[in-house]
């Protein structure tokens, strides 16, 4: 019963923050809100020491980023800034197929510099978020299941945010099989036209550190 209620009392602190959030950006235009999510976005940056490299450099290097250079790759058709830590084992989800895939997430709100949303720890890291993904000639989309996923229990949307499907082409999905096996693990920077349906609607870009494992 008290873990019962300390999940309900943290899922009210977040969603109580997030209509504060929003209230304060009610005197703001788009625009607006635009221009100071690209000034977090560059601020985060800079803070963090990132090392920016074009989609083209991406690609000569055999599509990974050199972590002891902190690089990301920036992608401009979205926006999303993309860090591959471990490739992982396993394959890509092949064009028409649709897999299961499991994540553990960490959730960082860049405008307020503060962890927003996890299911590695605390309260919720006894669930994992299980999604539901799809290939379609190279076009992914994807929804979480209600029953297991705790960015639909806070944000009660099934909608995946398009940014967490950036990597699907880049990494390997497979399952802790031996020794050897290893998730893929990525990081990105998640512009608010990418991402959850909060940060959609309040224009805010989030930090996200996720590791993908394939289901059954």
């Amino acid at each position: 019963m008290k873990k019962q209620m300390k999940k309900i009392n943290f899922l009210l602190v977040v969603l109580a923050a997030v209509l504060a959030f929003s209230s304060c950006s009610k005197g703001e235009t788009y625009a607006d809100q635009l221009e100071r999510e690209t000034e977090a976005i560059n601020k985060f940056i800079v803070k963090k020491g990132i090392n920016v490299i074009t989609e083209e450099q991406f690609t000569k290097q055999g599509n990974t980023t050199d972590t002891t250079k902190n690089q990301y790759v920036l992608f401009p058709n979205t926006g999303v800034y993309m860090q591959i830590v471990e490739k992982g084992t396993g394959e890509i989800i092949k064009k028409g197929e649709t897999a299961t895939v499991l994540c553990r997430f960490t959730e960082r709100n860049l405008l307020r510099d503060t962890l927003q949303l996890s299911n590695q720890f605390l309260i919720f890291g006894p669930k994992v978020d299980k999604m539901s993904v799809t290939n379609t000639s190279g076009t992914y989309t994807a929804s979480f299941d209600p029953s297991s996923s705790v960015m639909y229990d806070v944000y009660k949307s099934t909608s995946v945010p398009a940014g967490w499907l950036v990597p699907m082409p880049y990494v390997g999905l497979g399952r802790l099989v031996d020794a050897t096996s290893k998730l893929s693990h990525v990081r990105l920077i998640v512009p608010s036209q990418q991402g959850q349906i909060n940060a959609t609607k309040a224009v805010y870009p989030c930090y996200y550190d996720l590791t993908f494992q394939r289901g059954l």
